[in-house]
């Protein structure tokens, strides 16, 4: 009994200020365990975050890498190819049909000829028209002289010429420039590009190519050296520029 009242009687004395601060201590400090013990879960949850951007940041940059690597491929193909107002020019196929120059037997394609002015006709032996055209390409070259940025071509698109053919026509003419055969394939982009009237030799058709690469059909007919030449100097003019 008398321990029982000894409890009665503690329980119900104030506790001192001692006794108050005691408690409050440990509260506090259990207060800061749960705390460090929330900051250390917190740590490796903000570690475990860091590794992966870490690990994230190396994966930008290989990214970003290999975008290099195919932004600087892209500028070397677009480098090759000729540029018009800014913008690469797709070229069409038969710039790079492999053609065979039968004055001199080489073999070569329109687009050796890059950053020159290139003067095409599509012609064929047979054709009176034609072989007078060509007469005025003749005297075009002795209005022009040495003229190292022309290139004057002509293509044979008659199925039933062969370069012998087209070689005798040159030699019994007096023609030194390119003439080659074209190949089935070119004659017919040529036609489905500019038009059917290419493909018939009778109306004399002729086009320029300038030095971006950019095809320029001259009108049908008959055509003077004096009439070529104007039509030449501003092509000319700019590559020399």
């Amino acid at each position: 009994d008398e321990v029982m009242q000894d409890d009665e009687a503690m329980a119900d004395k104030p506790m001192t200020d001692d006794e108050m601060m005691t408690d409050e201590n440990m509260s506090n400090e259990a207060m800061h365990d749960d705390e460090m013990m929330t900051d250390e879960g917190m740590s490796d949850e903000v570690m475990a975050e860091n590794e992966a951007m870490v690990d994230k940041t190396m994966t930008d940059d290989e990214m970003m890498a290999d975008m290099s690597d195919e932004v600087m491929q892209d500028d070397e193909a677009m480098a090759d190819k000729p540029m018009t107002d800014g913008k690469a020019m797709e070229l069409p196929n038969w710039f790079e049909a492999e053609l065979i120059n039968v004055n001199t037997s080489e073999t070569f394609q329109i687009a050796d000829f890059q950053d020159k002015v290139v003067l095409v006709e599509t012609m064929a032996v047979w054709c009176s028209n034609c072989l007078r055209q060509q007469r005025e390409v003749q005297a075009l070259h002795d209005l022009l002289g040495n003229q190292p940025h022309l290139v004057t071509v002509a293509l044979d698109i008659d199925p039933n010429e062969t370069k012998d053919i087209l070689k005798e026509h040159t030699d019994k003419n007096d023609f030194d420039w390119v003439y080659a055969v074209a190949p089935a394939e070119v004659a017919r982009e040529i036609g489905q590009l500019y038009g059917g009237q290419f493909l018939n030799p009778p109306a004399t058709p002729m086009l320029i190519i300038d030095r971006h690469g950019q095809v320029h059909p001259l009108p049908f007919g008959h055509k003077t050296a004096q009439s070529l030449q104007e039509t030449l100097v501003p092509f000319l003019s700019e590559v020399e520029g």
